[in-house]
């Protein structure tokens, strides 16, 4: 049940992530973004994902916690780009 719940949770935080993504490449620029708070988030995934590693939990949660973080690393990208075009 533990797992089910914090899979819950990290989808919950996760459903803003897409839409920041999307944003952000429309408007061809992620400058509204914060980079250091990206950056914690990011953090927080891969702790996440080790922690997962180490107890040898290869279920769903940890597939989340990738997604996740693949989503939000989009952002980096997006903010990336739009410093090579400005």
């Amino acid at each position: 049940m533990s797992d089910f719940l914090e899979a819950a949770m990290l989808i919950c935080f996760g459903c803003s992530w897409p839409l920041s993504v999307i944003k952000n490449y429309k408007a061809r620029s992620a400058k509204n973004m914060s980079l250091p708070f990206t950056l914690l988030i990011i953090s927080g995934y891969i702790a996440g994902i080790i922690a997962k590693i180490m107890q040898g939990k290869f279920n769903y949660v940890l597939a989340v916690y990738i997604l996740n973080l693949v989503i939000i690393s989009l952002n980096i990208l997006i903010l990336i780009t739009s410093l090579e075009i400005t």
